[in-house]
């Protein structure tokens, strides 16, 4: 329980219940503390570094539930899933389930700037995930409570009308709502070392000057169809008028 007082831990104990794992797993307690901990709060012992390891975190429990449940997808395929899987969005909304703005500790500022709660949530849920799975060095306190929702959202993705093409679908929006066909950009990835040729090829979707989305894949096609559904989603999920979005 080092370097967490005896009250804060009473208040992690709720959380890690509602993660439905038991309080006497091994758990560090002073970890999960530093997750739930914004540098308005504390300008040292707070998230920022487990949300860099959680980020690693939840794209592993990503890949190892696509390759055990969509085990005939392309790396293209796989790749669009899990970019809507592990956006910002999506990980807000899985933090705001589990109330884990009850636990984040904020200083005055923070508390004050609601625009900025869902990307606070995002990598809060970052750093909860890194600190669970520091604490093990593996996935167990992870996958019993997470994989269940993301097996649900993999399924709602590739159900969805626009998945198996989703690039016409994009250009469809795009002239629909702003006239306009997007822009991609593709740029082959070159690295020193051996080169990951399931990400040969990074590409770029744009529409009047703004990013909206990026992907990666094999080939020029996969990680363009990765990037268009990337940004379709994100398009079709916006909560405010769209045409806010590109200027």
């Amino acid at each position: 329980m080092s370097g967490c007082p005896p009250q804060r831990r009473r208040q992690l104990e709720k959380l890690i219940a509602r993660l439905g794992l038991s309080t006497t797993a091994q758990i560090r307690w002073d970890l999960l503390d530093q997750a739930l901990t914004h540098s308005s709060a504390a300008a040292d012992a707070n998230y920022e570094q487990l949300e860099f390891a959680g980020d690693s975190v939840v794209r592993l429990l990503v890949a190892v539930l696509l390759w055990d449940n969509h085990a005939q997808g392309t790396v293209g395929e796989w790749s669009a899933i899990r970019s809507v899987l592990v956006s910002d969005r999506n990980l807000a909304t899985l933090a705001a389930q589990y109330g884990l703005d009850r636990f984040l500790l904020l200083g005055p500022s923070a508390s004050k700037d609601t625009q900025g709660q869902e990307s606070r949530l995002a990598d809060a849920f970052e750093a909860l995930l890194g600190a669970l799975y520091l604490s093990t060095s593996d996935l167990s306190l992870i996958q019993p409570w997470l994989t269940p929702h993301l097996q649900i959202q993999a399924a709602q993705v590739k159900t969805d009308p626009a998945y198996q093409n989703y690039k016409a679908a994009l250009q469809q929006w795009t002239q629909a709502t702003y006239q306009q066909l997007p822009d991609y950009r593709v740029q082959e990835n070159f690295s020193q070392s051996r080169p990951n040729q399931n990400e040969r090829f990074t590409a770029e979707v744009w529409l009047q000057g703004q990013l909206l989305g990026t992907g990666k894949g094999r080939s020029i096609k996969a990680a363009e169809k990765a990037a268009a559904y990337t940004a379709y989603l994100q398009l079709q999920s916006l909560t405010i008028d769209p045409q806010s979005t590109v200027d």
